[in-house]
């Protein structure tokens, strides 16, 4: 893969990545105005994030990290690839069938494991409801990961991109639809989630079958390549769900908290957007692009595109942050703050906003520096880094509970996220010169840091002139819209005239994909 194409896959799939994010922005828009923070929502976060937990543990954790490097080098050597997947389609599709058996029968204990603030009011006997319900979500989600595992491995980032989209779309038709009949708006949200799992796991599917990979489930068998498969995945799992973990320890303490849970997950979806458009899509684009370079033995092309990988996430994350951290109220008033959301809600929500802002890059760098390791089918190394972040984030969130309240997770989580990073870097020396990034990524990084700092005294200025706006019904959208774009543009000139980046790259990247 050139480094102009590492670029585009990454464009492609930050873009898909995108429109499932504004849509899920506008999910929660619509949560937070037809529910509201309160016992009900608290009790749909709860329950929503368990599959969401072991999705990342089976799926996006172990496959991204496991499968992929295989699956790659196996197309570079054209060797039986499409045989391995079908091994690895039927053991995790058995796996899961039991794992969802058990939840769904001990659903109580794992309510209470994850929530235990819930035990003793009516939240606890909701989250149980909504979890049963939405629990089967976990296989097909899972299978779905597969399937985009190998359409990203054969280099077809686009299908595997687009089909998070669809869960937004259903649950977004079917709380609208909710609200203009009179039906009730959080039944229609749970059970419209495992259909949209379902929708999902159909499309990446098809797409697979054009793509010439055909796929179909069979009684699994216990072979050389699965033992190396689960070898590498059991740590792989735990490395590439700490954030999840983490976010799960931050809801059991947030759980003491009246409506934490709620404010916390909107702040959490609100940063999510630029960690998913930006880290999550340079991660699925560079974690093949490794493998298969270093399995040709391409150092000198492996260090290039972990470089690049680098200068693009850092070049888009850092504005991003620093947007966070200047305009988080407006941002989440503006967005968030109607029907059953009021004021206070949107005042809580920005801090947790602000404070995750901190801990942006960091996410985003995660992204980057693990698939160092996974490509080499080191999954040990970041499982480690993982266990130490995640003591971290448990000792920072329950000794801060009693002192700062429900934000201690939040800080908990942005302070975790910088450990993991500089024990990733710390770790990658030792795999050699592709480790470490390139004279241009050193040269850039500090003009990105200026023109994003700059960025930010613009959003600052730009937030004092167009305040009263800000708060008038029918320009909020107006005004908040024009503050970006003062943000944006801001950066794009100054980023472009310091030698921050450089815009031709992207318009040959778009011309690329057009091509």
């Amino acid at each position: 893969m050139k480094p102009i194409r590492l670029i585009s896959g990454v464009l492609t799939v930050g873009f898909w990545t995108l429109m499932s994010r504004i849509l899920g922005v506008l999910r929660e828009v619509m949560i937070l105005a037809f529910i509201g923070p309160g016992p009900v929502m608290d009790a749909f976060v709860a329950a929503f994030r368990l599959p969401n937990m072991f999705r990342r543990f089976f799926a996006e954790g172990a496959f991204n990290a496991s499968f992929v490097p295989m699956f790659s080098k196996r197309l570079e050597a054209e060797e039986d690839a499409t045989g391995f997947a079908t091994q690895a389609l039927s053991g995790l599709a058995f796996v899961l069938l039991i794992l969802s058996a058990i939840a769904m029968i001990f659903m109580p204990v794992l309510v209470w494991l994850t929530a235990g603030g819930f035990a003793g009011d009516a939240r606890f006997d909701l989250t149980v409801t909504y979890g049963r319900i939405v629990f089967p979500y976990i296989l097909l989600i899972s299978i779905t990961a597969l399937f985009s595992g190998v359409l990203n491995a054969t280099g077809r980032f686009a299908a595997a991109a687009a089909a998070p989209v669809l869960l937004n779309i259903f649950v977004c038709i079917s709380m609208a639809w909710a609200a203009y009949i009179g039906g009730e708006v959080i039944l229609w949200l749970v059970w419209t989630v495992p259909l949209a799992g379902l929708a999902q796991l159909v499309f990446v599917w098809v797409a697979a079958d054009r793509a010439g990979v055909h796929l179909r489930p069979s009684w699994p068998r216990w072979s050389p390549e699965m033992k190396r498969l689960v070898v590498v995945a059991i740590p792989a799992a735990l490395a590439g769900g700490v954030m999840q973990i983490n976010l799960l320890v931050g809801q059991q303490v947030a759980s003491h908290f009246d409506k934490a849970v709620g404010w916390l997950y909107a702040a959490d979806r609100l940063y999510q957007l630029p960690l998913g458009v930006v880290g999550i899509a340079v991660g699925i684009v560079l974690l093949p692009d490794l493998s298969r370079r270093l399995s040709a033995q391409d150092e000198a092309g492996a260090k290039h595109a972990f470089s690049r990988a680098g200068e693009l996430s850092l070049a888009l994350t850092l504005p991003a942050a620093v947007a966070l951290i200047v305009i988080p109220l407006p941002l989440v008033s503006v967005l968030f703050e109607r029907g059953a959301t009021g004021a206070d809600d949107s005042a809580a929500i920005a801090l947790a906003v602000a404070i995750y802002g901190l801990g942006l890059p960091a996410f985003v760098l995660q992204k980057v520096l693990q698939p160092l390791f996974f490509a080499r089918e080191d999954t040990r190394s970041p499982f480690r880094y993982a266990v130490w972040a995640m003591i971290v984030n448990a000792a920072v969130a329950v000794g801060l509970a009693p002192v700062l309240g429900w934000l201690a997770p939040a800080i908990a989580t942005t302070l975790a996220g910088w450990v993991m990073v500089w024990m990733l870097a710390r770790g990658g020396r030792r795999l050699g010169d592709v480790a470490r990034f390139d004279a241009r990524f050193r040269r850039r990084l500090w003009r990105v840091c200026v023109a994003s700092v700059l960025m930010g005294v613009a959003l600052w200025g730009g937030t004092l002139l167009l305040g009263p706006l800000l708060e008038v019904a029918g320009l909020r959208f107006v005004a908040l819209a024009v503050l970006i774009g003062i943000g944006m543009v801001s950066y794009a000139i100054i980023g472009q005239s310091i030698g921050a980046f450089s815009l031709r790259d992207f318009h040959d990247a778009f011309r690329r994909r057009k091509g």
